[in-house]
């Protein structure tokens, strides 16, 4: 295709035929390989191979041999919590990968003194290249010659800016053309170009720290160490139970040793708290993507929670990166403010008007002003710092005021002043002056300032605000989290958008150059204490301001959306990135708000709460079974004793009290920010009502057979009613713990406790479910007995729950007193 005719004309022909085949067999074509995300392949293989599948697995594996499958169902949570997890990731995957895809845009090269448009992915080495304005630069290059060039260099500086751009000059690809065009060549492709370097540090995949599942796997690291030993030794009491190997080979009361061995594994294993934290972050994710917040990692949920530090990068999270128009200040109180609008329109009215034009006329355009007469222009030279118009009655230029004001008869140092208030307060100034006469001769030729101009009027204009940033970080401190403002902006102008969105409330936010931060790590975290906004900061200091704030034990969010931003969002505990954000930062943040709104942050650390406080509430329920189960087997093992249940036991009853009221639990609304140490609280609440639990099933194990002179370890039936007995005690023993975790009982929650102590009663007169799960109902003497047992177990409920908290410091004054 040739050059379209509004083309400059140039002398350089660019490279061959030949010579771009070679170019591209040497691979110096403009192809990268980007991954936005993890393969297939390791989603499946970090779902697949974890701890808890394994010790669920295995366990499954023995009851299978076997031959009792239906002791075998609790083997299903592998693959629902499997499934979760990879479905949930996988979909992340796919939406993020529709969000990163490049588009597969054209380019224009001159090759055999021709110019072609070309795939982005064709440009090569050396390529002479258009770059016209709205085109994203994809390569590195160097300007040959420019005609009005400027660029968007946010996405890679950080700085919101539009930069003009001179002949010999380098551009880097990820910057964007704002107004004008150039020629220039290409310099460096692919892999080589500065944006691929810049993200070559962020395609590592860092995994999400997560509290919750750490606690979680610490239990299950304690568990495996128990389980083997604990195991064996459960095979080999209940083997003794049965009379001895020669015995339960010859019988097959193996089976049965088996089971009840896996019976007493199982229970100590919290598999249904695994499976309800990959469905509560699931759960949390998908309610996330319906308000157009993407979560790529279930794990950073939780990381929601527990923030308490949040940096935010300005463009494109508090601004929109848009420019508008405020104000016109006029320099005369007798000045005819609509005959100096008019003239701004004409002035910014040129063919390629950069961002501020755009501005100005977007603002006066809506106020109804269009195009007037201009007899003669001089377009705006990043050189001159100036544009003008001839109107036929006067000659109007626009520009940088100092620049304009150097050029001026008469002592206009007051008007400085004003600029830099203007300035300080976080706008861009232009100033506009006017001379009453005609243009000379040589007006567009050799254009001249000519200095008796007056200064007419001040335009301020500034970076769009989000109209959401100012109760959004209120949100924020209310939560108890510090925002900070970080940006490779002007630290004044910075300062003063964060004066306009009440970043510190009432305080007046503290703004610093990152040019005279410390180098130590140490010495920034203490800056950093007394700072809420930093300009001029460079994408390695953004990184180590992350770093710093790691040493003082903070939780830090980062948010952004340029290739800059990219080593903090993974440097940080939870990387957000907006919707529009480049490629790199989306792959490396775990969550992407994919509208780009911020209002939708407050949400996001919100859902995150409710998951992790609420988890921290049912996570007792299910740690009191592990306590339980590791004190029956302790018990059985000790006293070589029939295990008191079935492994389809545990199944039902946790199920109906522990698994399914914890998911309701899990989804009551709570907005407490989680503080760490999950695991410690935990336990200190599972302790008591385990130790109840444990102690309740092992007196009645042990009593029970002899007070109604039962042989269990000869009789079957008698060995099927001493486990009906302790089913039924396990069930009221869970209902109270439930109650306990649920409290206050005096709304829903108490209905709840009552409609799942129903359900379990209820299914022990369903003969299908009696079967099934081998649940016994008591009658005549048995019944009176296990009333008995349910009294007792009660009582010790109570002393337990009373006592059990006491014994730290108890036991030290039995010390201090012998």
């Amino acid at each position: 295709m040739s050059a379209s005719p509004s083309m400059p004309p140039i002398g350089e022909s660019g490279l061959t035929a030949a010579e771009v085949k070679t170019l591209k067999d040497g691979g110096q074509a403009n192809a990268v390989k980007s991954s936005t995300s993890r393969s297939l392949v390791d989603i499946i293989r970090a779902n697949v191979f974890t701890l808890f599948n394994g010790i669920i697995l295995a366990a499954m594996l023995m009851v299978l041999i076997t031959g009792s499958w239906k002791d075998a169902v609790f083997g299903f949570v592998i693959i629902i919590n499997t499934g979760i997890g990879i479905i949930t990731e996988l979909k992340a995957k796919r939406t993020l990968d529709r969000l990163s895809i490049l588009v597969a845009s054209d380019y224009l090269v001159r090759r055999d003194g021709v110019d072609v448009e070309v795939p982005y992915n064709e440009i090569v080495l050396g390529d002479l290249m258009w770059i016209r304005s709205g085109e994203q630069v994809p390569a590195d290059a160097r300007i040959v010659r420019t005609w009005g060039l400027e660029l968007d260099e946010s996405m890679l500086t950080g700085e919101s800016r539009t930069v003009r751009k001179g002949d010999g000059e380098r551009i880097y690809s990820g910057s964007t053309a704002i107004s004008g065009m150039a020629l220039v060549k290409v310099e460096a492709v692919g892999e080589h170009s500065y944006a691929a370097t810049l993200t070559a540090q962020a395609k590592v995949y860092k995994k999400t720290v997560s509290d919750l599942n750490k606690g979680i796997n610490t239990i299950l690291k304690f568990m495996t160490f128990l389980v083997v030993p604990l195991c064996v030794l459960l095979i080999w009491s209940q083997i003794h139970a049965v009379g001895g190997w020669d015995t339960a080979v010859t019988t097959g009361q193996w089976r049965s040793a088996v089971v009840s061995a896996v019976a007493g594994v199982v229970g100590m294993i919290p598999e249904g708290l695994v499976l309800l934290t990959s469905l509560n972050f699931a759960l949390a994710a998908i309610r996330l993507a319906r308000r157009n917040t993407l979560v790529q990692e279930l794990e950073s949920v939780e990381t929601l929670a527990r923030v308490d530090c949040l940096n935010l990068d300005k463009t494109g999270t508090i601004t929109d990166g848009g420019i508008m128009l405020n104000r016109i200040v006029p320099l005369a109180d007798d000045a005819d403010e609509h005959r100096i609008k008019q003239a701004l329109f004409d002035l910014s009215n040129e063919g390629q008007p950069n961002g501020t034009g755009q501005a100005v006329l977007a603002g006066l355009g809506e106020q109804g002003f269009a195009p007037g007469v201009v007899t003669a222009r001089v377009p705006f030279s990043s050189a001159r710092k100036w544009s003008s118009i001839y109107d036929g009655d006067a000659v109007w230029t626009m520009g940088a005021p100092e620049v304009i004001i150097s050029h001026l008869d008469g002592d206009y140092s007051g008007i400085l002043c004003q600029v830099n208030d203007f300035a300080d307060d976080g706008n861009r100034v232009l100033l506009i002056v006017r001379f009453d006469g005609a243009a000379s001769s040589d007006y567009e030729t050799d254009p001249k300032l000519d200095s008796t101009s007056q200064p007419v009027a001040l335009v301020l204009c500034s970076e769009h605000i989000r109209g959401d940033a100012e109760a959004t970080l209120a949100w924020f401190r209310e939560q108890g989290v510090r925002c900070r403002i970080i940006s490779g902006d002007n630290p004044v102008t910075v300062g003063a958008i964060a004066r306009k969105v009440r970043l510190t409330g009432e305080r007046e936010p503290v703004f610093m150059d990152a040019r005279e931060l410390p180098a130590n790590s140490e010495e920034l975290a203490r800056v950093l204490d007394d700072v809420d906004v930093l300009g001029r900061v460079l994408p390695d200091q953004k990184k180590a301001i992350v770093q710093a704030l790691h040493l003082t034990d903070h939780v830090v969010a980062m948010t952004g959306d340029g290739v800059n931003d990219a080593l903090a969002i993974k440097e940080a505990d939870l990387g957000i990135a907006m919707g529009n954000a480049a490629p790199a930062t989306k792959a490396v943040a775990q969550v992407v708000l994919v509208d780009s709104k911020f209002s939708h942050l407050p949400d996001v650390v919100a859902r995150g709460r409710q998951v992790m406080a609420n988890m921290e509430r049912v996570a007792s329920l299910f740690l009191v079974k592990t306590v339980y189960s590791a004190l029956i087997s302790l018990g059985v093992v000790l006293t070589q004793i029939p295990f008191p249940y079935l492994p389809r036991h545990i199944t039902y009853i946790g199920g109906l009290t522990i698994g399914m009221p914890a998911f309701i639990l899990a989804l009551a609304p709570n907005t407490r920010r989680y503080i760490p140490g999950f695991l410690k609280r935990v336990v200190s609440f599972a302790l008591p009502g385990g130790v109840a639990t444990g102690l309740s099933i092992l007196c009645t194990s042990w009593l029970l057979p002899m007070f109604m002179g039962w042989d269990v370890e000869r009789s079957s039936v008698q060995l099927a009613m001493l486990r009906g007995v302790n089913a039924i005690i396990l069930l009221m023993m869970g209902i109270f713990v439930l109650a306990r975790v649920a409290s206050p009982l005096n709304s829903w929650r108490g209905v709840l406790v009552l409609t799942f102590a129903m359900a379990g009663v209820a299914g022990m007169f369903v003969p299908f479910t009696a079967r099934f799960f081998a649940l016994v109902i008591p009658t005549g003497e048995m019944l009176r007995a296990t009333m008995v047992a349910l009294a007792l177990s009660a009582i010790m409920f109570a002393l337990c729950i009373w006592l059990v908290p006491k014994l730290p410091r108890i036991v030290p004054y039995f010390k201090r007193r012998s």
